[in-house]
């Protein structure tokens, strides 16, 4: 699958082949079954109409530029979520600046010169709510319209949902606070896992006896908060152990990062990129008055960690 950084480098792309495009857009936030239906979809209709199948995402979500205060918390990084729409067959993910200058584009425009000059579409798969183009006056009908003068054609994305089951991005979040792990894999049709680059810090778990691989949570505020017990998929293989993902309040910690002490481990991976399955929550993050308090703590769950591992 190919990414394309910015909608400049559409072109380029296109050079490559002169196939016409049956696209997508959205968030597609967690790439959950819901996403996978319109994907399974989006393929389907791409392989009829001899078509790259493509999807649109924004960097930053919409709402992450204009409310940042009340923006979500995200499920996936654009790394995991290229990662998971590969797997599902698309074969270009076009990730959009979303800054002031595209947002005033007008929605005639959006249709006309990046719909239809640059992506080449044929087809349009989108939601009957989605609203594009300066001051969100495009909408599903402006696409329909459009599409009779252009000649594309627009499927509405109800049509791919999932039949009685409520699955959203927002659904997998409350689910996520909530601790209900097993909802939330249920809607993503995986496992909820968290992925990043492993990187050196304070090495205050080490004294403590409990060394740890730090990831960092980038600049998106996690939907889960707490310590859990954790499976830890490192280069093919696979360990246990106990995360705490938060703010470290016992070490006047401030940024989000993801702690893992892995059990039986002794590899260097600093600088490796690893993923972390949360399996069970333990308890959520709390204040200690003295590091002899936090070790206690860490010790008892790392015995609730390897006793549910050893149920299991």
């Amino acid at each position: 699958m190919r990414l394309i950084r910015g909608i400049h480098n559409i072109q380029l792309a296109n050079q490559e082949s002169e196939q016409g495009s049956v696209l997508t857009i959205g968030n597609f936030d967690g790439v959950h079954l819901g996403h996978q239906r319109v994907i399974k979809a989006l393929v389907e209709k791409a392989k009829t109409l001899n078509a790259v199948p493509v999807v649109m995402v924004f960097e930053p979500q919409p709402q992450e530029l204009f409310s940042p205060e009340n923006a979500p918390a995200r499920l996936t990084r654009l790394r995991d979520k290229y990662a998971l729409l590969k797997k599902h067959g698309v074969k270009r993910l076009l990730c959009v600046n979303f800054n002031a200058k595209f947002a005033n584009i007008s929605a005639e425009s959006f249709i006309e010169h990046l719909l239809v000059e640059q992506l080449n579409i044929n087809h349009l798969i989108i939601g009957d709510d989605f609203r594009f183009g300066k001051g969100r006056t495009g909408d599903f009908k402006m696409l329909c319209k459009a599409g009779k003068q252009f000649g594309f054609g627009v499927s509405d994305t109800a049509s791919f949902k999932l039949e009685d089951c409520r699955i959203s991005s927002t659904a997998i979040r409350e689910a996520l606070q909530q601790d209900a792990l097993s909802e939330a894999e249920k809607m993503l049709g995986r496992e909820y896992s968290i992925i990043g680059r492993v990187f050196h810090g304070d090495k205050r778990g080490r004294t403590l006896g409990f060394p740890t691989a730090n990831v960092h949570l980038k600049r998106r505020v996690s939907p889960v908060s707490g310590v859990y017990a954790v499976k830890v998929r490192i280069n093919g293989s696979e360990f246990t152990g106990v995360a705490n993902i938060g703010s470290r309040p016992s070490v006047n910690g401030i940024r989000q990062q993801l702690e893992v002490h892995i059990f039986d481990f002794e590899q260097d991976i600093y600088g490796q990129s690893i993923e972390v399955v949360l399996m069970k929550s333990l308890r959520k993050e709390q204040r200690f008055s003295s590091l002899a308090q936090l070790k206690d703590q860490i010790q008892i769950d790392s015995e609730q960690a390897r006793s549910f591992f050893g149920a299991t």
